[in-house]
């Protein structure tokens, strides 16, 4: 998700290095910390395969540089954001950069399109806990904690479909649709 940020904040006009750090740390640092050990390595990788372009400026001092997108690099953009696996579909953090740049799409249908995948999923019955093959509501488990987690996923979950059923002009959820089984909103991030 750290290369489809950089390519999404590029895409708005060429920026710093430093700028662009800044910009990324403020999207995705809140649950993952983007350090320079990544930021860069990935900026030099998306500058090798032609998808950014990186500049001298010389204006801002020494070692200095402005970073540009290319037209393979919108194109790039374009495709992650019309295609993105199912795992950034399903997980709450990476599903949220997609959607920070979703309106680079300039097809209402193809942005609408992604919107559709994840609201499926959101309205798959599922839990953090589950007892067999059946997952457990919120009012079934008796961990404080847990149902802390259960209650907070369930009300993240039904704002979000909400907000998903109004962008795509269809009637609101009933409220807690889901009482079947809580959210899978905020599963563990993948590595």
């Amino acid at each position: 998700m750290l290369e489809l940020a950089i390519l999404g904040f590029l895409a708005e006009g060429p920026l710093p290095g430093h700028e662009l750090r800044r910009r990324v740390s403020q999207l995705t640092g809140y649950t993952r910390p983007v350090s320079d050990g990544s930021l860069y390595p990935a900026i030099n990788r998306l500058t090798k395969a032609g998808l950014l372009d990186r500049r001298a400026d010389p204006a801002a001092g020494v070692a200095r540089y402005v970073l540009s997108l290319t037209e393979p690099g919108r194109a790039e953009l374009l495709k992650r954001l019309r295609e993105p696996a199912d795992h950034e579909i399903t997980d709450f953090t990476r599903f949220f950069t997609i959607l920070a740049f979703l309106s680079q799409l300039p097809d209402v249908a193809e942005q609408h399109t992604v919107l559709r995948r994840r609201l499926d999923f959101l309205e798959e019955p599922t839990s953090f806990f589950s007892e067999g093959d059946r997952p457990l509501r919120a009012e079934e488990v008796t961990d404080p904690y847990r149902r802390g987690m259960l209650l907070t996923a369930r009300a993240i979950s039904h704002s979000e479909r909400a907000w998903l059923h109004e962008v795509l002009g269809g009637a609101a959820p009933v409220p807690d649709a889901r009482a079947e089984g809580d959210p899978p909103t905020l599963e563990a991030p993948a590595s």
